[in-house]
C-alpha cells in the first residue's frame, strides 16, 4: 500500500492529480494580525500559506489536514487495505484526499467492456467554513474521475474541545464490507444498465440532461441554437470513449461525460459536486428506467 508521502511516483506515472494538502495554518489573533482592535466575537483568523482564508470566533476549533487524512492513512493500514491516493488543494483553503482501494476482488467492469471501476473513500476538510466529510465513491480508471455518487457516507466524527479537535473514526475494514455488501453491488447493477441503454441521438440526450440538471446551458446563446461549448465537450467525451472502448454510445458514457465536466472543468464546491453527481446520476438512471 502507498501512503501519502509515497504516491509522488505512482501519481505521476497514473496520472492522478498529488497537490500538497499538508500546508502551513494557524489561527491567529486578528487584532494581533491587523493591530486593529476588534468588537465581534470573530475575532480569530484562519491563515493558510500566509493568507486569510477565514475569520471566525475564539473557540473555534480548527482540524489540520495532518489530523485527518494521516488519521485515516493510520486506519486504513491498521485494516491492511491496499490503496493508493488522490490528493487535492483549491487554493490551500479546501481541500480533498481520495483512497482508492486497489484490490482486485473488489473492482468492477462494465458489461462488456474494459472499463473498470474501483470503490474508493473520498475525505474532505476546509479552512474556509466548508465542512469536513467522508463518504464512499467510485474510481473510474479510463478518466480518472472520482464519481461521488455513493449514498453511504464513511462515518466518522469530529469531537471539538474549545480549540482542540479529535478525529474519531470507525473500524475501515468493517465500513468498506458493509458498502461492498449492500450498495457496492447495487449500483454496479445500474452502471450496467446504463451502459445497455444506447443513445441513438446523443444531441437529444445531452439537450434533455441539461435542460433537466440545470448543469449549464445546451444552446450557445438564445439566439444561436448550436450546441454550447460545454455541450459539444460533452458531446467529444462520449464520442472518444465510445470509440474508445469500442461499444455505441449510451447513457454510462454520457452520465460520465457530465461528470468529468463538473469535476474537470466547473469550479463547484466538493459539497456541491456531490451533490450535482448524486442528481446527475439519478436523472440518468430514471432516463434508461434503472431503478
Amino acid at each position: 500500500m502507498k501512503s501519502l508521502n509515497e504516491v509522488q511516483s505512482f501519481n505521476a506515472n497514473n496520472s492522478l492529480q498529488n497537490d500538497n494538502v499538508f500546508v502551513n495554518v494557524e489561527m491567529v489573533n486578528l487584532q494581533q494580525l491587523t493591530g486593529i482592535p476588534t468588537t465581534s466575537r470573530f475575532n480569530q483568523a484562519i491563515v493558510s500559506e500566509g493568507k486569510i482564508v477565514n475569520v471566525v470566533s475564539g473557540t473555534y476549533g480548527l482540524l489540520k489536514n495532518e489530523d485527518l487524512f494521516l488519521k485515516v492513512e493510520e486506519a486504513m493500514i491498521e485494516a491492511d487495505m491496499n490503496y493508493v491516493t488522490r490528493s487535492i488543494n483549491r487554493n490551500n483553503a479546501s481541500f480533498a484526499v481520495d483512497y482508492i482501494l486497489d484490490d482486485e476482488n473488489w473492482e468492477i467492469k462494465i458489461k462488456g467492456t474494459e472499463d473498470k471501476i474501483q470503490p474508493m473513500l473520498r475525505y474532505t476538510n476546509s479552512y474556509d467554513g466548508g465542512p469536513t466529510s467522508g463518504r464512499f465513491g467510485f474510481f473510474r480508471k479510463i478518466c480518472t474521475n472520482g464519481l461521488t455518487i455513493a449514498q453511504t457516507k464513511a462515518g466518522f466524527s469530529v469531537r471539538h474541545k474549545s480549540t482542540v479537535t479529535q478525529v474519531v473514526l470507525p473500524k475501515i475494514d468493517e465500513m468498506v464490507k458493509k458498502f461492498m455488501d449492500n450498495e457496492f453491488y447495487s449500483l454496479h447493477r445500474k452502471f450496467n444498465v446504463l451502459a445497455e441503454s444506447t443513445v441513438t441521438d446523443m444531441n437529444d440526450f445531452v439537450k434533455m440532461v441539461c435542460k433537466e440538471s440545470e448543469l449549464f446551458m445546451y444552446e450557445a446563446s438564445e439566439k444561436n441554437p448550436e450546441p454550447s461549448a460545454n455541450a459539444r465537450y460533452v458531446l467529444d467525451i462520449i464520442n472518444n470513449e465510445a470509440r474508445a472502448l469500442d461499444m455505441q454510445p449510451n447513457m454510462w458514457l454520457g452520465y460520465n461525460a457530465f461528470n468529468e465536466i463538473l469535476h474537470n472543468k466547473m469550479k463547484r464546491s466538493f459539497v456541491d459536486q456531490q451533490r450535482i453527481d448524486t442528481k446527475l446520476f439519478n436523472l440518468v438512471v430514471d432516463m434508461a428506467g434503472a431503478n
